[in-house]
């Protein structure tokens, strides 16, 4: 019972910093440097700190608790666990997770990295990745009150549909060998050790606070770097010349090839989607470029290149977004 009020006060402190974050950025940006908010570069500003610190909170907390909980299992018998006996349960339930974690696709990158720490087979928790930003419920009420039930059904089960199937053709591959190993080591006081091992509860919270240490030494960079790309293009997007060209059968290969540089959640898209549906631009090509900005930003692919090898990276976008583009496509033709 010792340990509980330790942990306690840091779970309360944890809560307390991720729940004043955009407040106190807000005061500190807009309020004390005097940067207007409605500027671009008073948004960007605001954008790198905020999201620089939520990402930061989110990798402590996940990487810590994900760590403490892993010492009392071992990868292989967590990945039986999870990994799901019949093909494809294990993605959908990642999917189903994904919808009800209404992150951007930087701030889903903590929870994936903790996810293939813990031995969650790599395919489950691509599909995780994958529907997190691409689908939840901010993005599907909003899009309710725009545009109805129709187009938010297949919203739904299009981003479901991608996920589960992307996930499941990226497990079947194995491509495990292409995650950088210091993800699969579990370590305690810089040596490696079998978590099925006897550990005190001492044991247990010290390899969680060296496992959060190492983890943002190696991930830091990358955070900073991609959270500066993402801050410099939040938002941004050449709605004109978009409307003009998106049309006909170049319109979905052009969504997508212009939403994965762009960064944003679903909420912040869906604004520019109706203003875009407005100007005539066809719902597939809109479903589509809403896609591709939410599930692969160039940020997030910063941040996941210190855990995945280029390669793993490079297929995962390339199955994604063939994904995005079918859909896109085939419901420019049915619509």
């Amino acid at each position: 019972m010792r340990h509980a009020v330790p942990l306690l006060a840091g779970g309360a402190l944890w809560w307390f910093l991720y729940t004043v974050n955009r407040p106190f950025w807000d005061t500190v940006v807009f309020d004390t440097a005097g940067l207007d908010p409605s500027s671009r570069r008073g948004e960007a500003v605001h954008f790198f700190f905020y999201d620089v610190t939520k990402i930061t909170l989110l990798l402590t907390g996940m990487i810590f608790l994900i760590t403490v909980l892993r010492s009392f299992m071992s990868v292989e018998r967590t990945r039986s666990l999870l990994g799901g006996r019949r093909e494809g349960a294990g993605n959908i339930a990642a999917a189903g997770l994904g919808v009800v974690t209404p992150f951007c696709s930087c701030s889903a990158v903590p929870v994936f990295i903790g996810f293939v720490a813990a031995g969650v087979p790599l395919g489950v928790t691509l599909s995780f990745l994958i529907a997190s930003p691409m689908v939840n419920e901010v993005a599907i009420v909003l899009l309710f009150g725009l545009f109805g039930w129709g187009i938010t059904t297949l919203y739904i089960v299009s981003g479901l549909t991608i996920a589960v199937v992307a996930g499941m053709i990226l497990g079947r591959l194995h491509l495990e060998h292409w995650v950088e190993p210091f993800v699969f080591e579990t370590r305690l006081r810089g040596k490696p050790v079998d978590p099925s091992l006897s550990l005190s509860w001492n044991e247990r919270l010290q390899m969680g606070r060296e496992e959060v240490v190492t983890i943002l030494r190696k991930v830091g960079p990358y955070l900073i770097v991609g959270i500066a790309v993402g801050a410099v293009i939040h938002g941004w997007a050449p709605q004109e010349w978009f409307a003009a060209h998106a049309s006909g059968l170049l319109g979905v290969p052009l969504a997508v090839v212009v939403g994965v540089p762009l960064y944003s959640n679903a909420a912040g898209v869906i604004p520019l989607v109706e203003v875009l549906y407005d100007k005539g631009v066809p719902m597939g090509t809109l479903l589509a470029f809403m896609m591709s900005v939410v599930a692969l930003s160039l940020p997030e692919m910063i941040l996941l290149r210190r855990v995945l090898r280029p390669k793993l990276i490079a297929t995962y976008v390339g199955i994604v977004a063939s994904g995005i583009l079918a859909t896109g496509l085939m419901f420019d033709l049915v619509l």
